[in-house]
């Protein structure tokens, strides 16, 4: 085993909700997202029960520009369209990596059936910062099934499922733009186990159901620990079953800018993508 790191602070994350249809937690947004370079935002969506309804609710259409958009279903089903021309509908498992760069217009919305039949949502939406070189480079979409993302079956119980990156032996299956890490972790009760990640890598651990224990510190459903960078493993215990998200990268260390939807390196930039939007540069949705 490498050496452990400890634990920088640990955050609550806030009440939230996103259009109409998606209610739950904030953990970081852009303006405050500098210690946990590259990601921009951590949405956790649910667990949410949703009423059958005949016009799914969501999020209608807006505009990004700038980094990624990175949506993970656990329960319920969502569907997208944009710009581009993609359409997808993402299931429980299901993972869906939108690189928004020059521009892009989206919407996201319950999928109409799980609309019509109601039921319980439960989804996290990250943003991933892109370097300044390619930021403007052209939209890409990423929809990548449950069955695509490597599982290991861990030897106390439970499992990791690797989306992006390398983590523990495994890869995942998303492309990134600078060396990321998002992974899920599931455990059992009274399960420890040790993972590792790269030592110049910023990385964080999100509760997203039960709690578990770093280091001595119980982190609850909601909680998010930002580790130092003093090591190349961490080790996590429970003693209730408890499912997390992994995330560590690279940081991109150049100026940030962020407003509403956009995310550039300079208050110059921020406005001319205010002014491709509104001159509809970024394409529109039929």
């Amino acid at each position: 085993m490498g050496t452990l790191r400890t634990i920088s602070e640990i955050r609550n994350a806030t009440p939230n909700s996103v259009g109409d249809g998606f209610i739950g937690l904030n953990s970081f947004h852009p303006q405050g997202s500098r210690p946990f370079n590259p990601f921009l935002l951590l949405d956790h969506h649910g667990p949410m029960q949703v009423k059958p309804s005949e016009r799914p609710k969501g999020v209608d259409e807006h505009p990004h520009r700038g980094f990624e958009t990175v949506t993970i279903v656990y329960e319920g089903a969502l569907e997208h369209r944009d710009s581009a021309g993609n359409y997808g509908k993402l299931f429980a498992g299901d993972v869906q990596w939108m690189t928004a760069a020059s521009g892009i217009i989206h919407e996201e919305k319950h999928e109409k059936e799980f609309s019509r039949r109601g039921g319980q949502l439960d989804f996290v939406q990250l943003w991933v910062n892109l370097p300044a070189k390619d930021k403007m480079k052209p939209p890409r979409y990423q929809d990548i099934a449950s069955s695509r993302i490597p599982t290991t079956i861990l030897p106390g119980g439970g499992q990791l499922r690797v989306i992006a990156g390398e983590l523990n032996g495994s890869k995942g299956p998303a492309n990134t733009f600078s060396p990321v890490v998002v992974a899920d972790l599931t455990l059992t009760e009274n399960q420890t186990e040790t993972l590792s990640i790269p030592a110049d890598n910023n990385a964080m651990i999100y509760v997203l159901a039960g709690s578990a224990t770093l280091l001595g510190e119980k982190l609850n459903r909601g909680q998010i620990a930002l580790l130092n960078a003093d090591g190349d493993s961490v080790s996590i215990s429970t003693t209730i079953a408890a499912k997390l998200l992994i995330l560590a990268g690279e940081a991109i260390l150049e100026p940030l800018a962020a407003y509403g939807p956009f995310v550039m390196n300079s208050r110059e930039e921020l406005i001319e993508a205010f002014n491709d939007f509104q001159a509809g540069r970024m394409g529109v949705l039929n």
